[in-house]
């Protein structure tokens, strides 16, 4: 069982989002997902965040909150819960040359046109509306979204 972060850092009305097309082997290849990675030993969900952060974009988070946890359960990749965050203040400049891809920001109104998870869209959905935190299950078989839990009860998936 994986522990990870994904953060989505707000500038305004636009969000920085990672493209990840660098690496060979990745569960994300292609897609647009938000900054974070995976635990490392002793470290807490705020730990990992900051860290992943910085590694990735340059930036040090000086105010951001933890909106909920996302447990994905894939046929292929296994089972994962995502510590999920939103920041609006850091300091520092932004790298040019991020590992994982290609790190750009785009108008939070426009995320859902992007190559993205398909479950990914309830929960930017839920971050949007400014949700209370939140726990949701999404469940993949392959690259399709089969069930969405949101706080224990089942969605509709046609209605997502």
């Amino acid at each position: 069982m994986r522990n990870t972060t994904l953060c989505y850092l707000y500038r305004g009305r636009e969000a920085l989002m990672l493209h990840r097309v660098k690496k060979a082997v990745d569960e994300n290849k292609d897609k647009w997902i938000g900054i974070g990675g995976k635990f490392e030993e002793g470290e807490s969900p705020e730990d990992c965040l900051l860290r992943e952060v910085r590694e990735e974009t340059g930036l040090t988070l000086t105010a951001w909150r933890y909106r909920g946890i996302v447990t994905f359960v894939s046929d292929e990749w296994g089972t994962e819960y995502m510590h999920l965050f939103t920041a609006d203040a850091w300091k520092g400049d932004l790298r040019q040359d991020c590992d994982e891809g290609v790190l750009e920001w785009i108008d939070r109104k426009k995320l859902t046109e992007l190559p993205i998870w398909e479950g990914d869209r309830i929960f930017l959905r839920l971050l949007e509306e400014d949700a209370p935190f939140f726990s949701l299950k999404l469940r993949y078989e392959g690259d399709r979204l089969a069930e969405a839990v949101l706080n224990g009860k089942k969605l509709t998936l046609g209605r997502i």
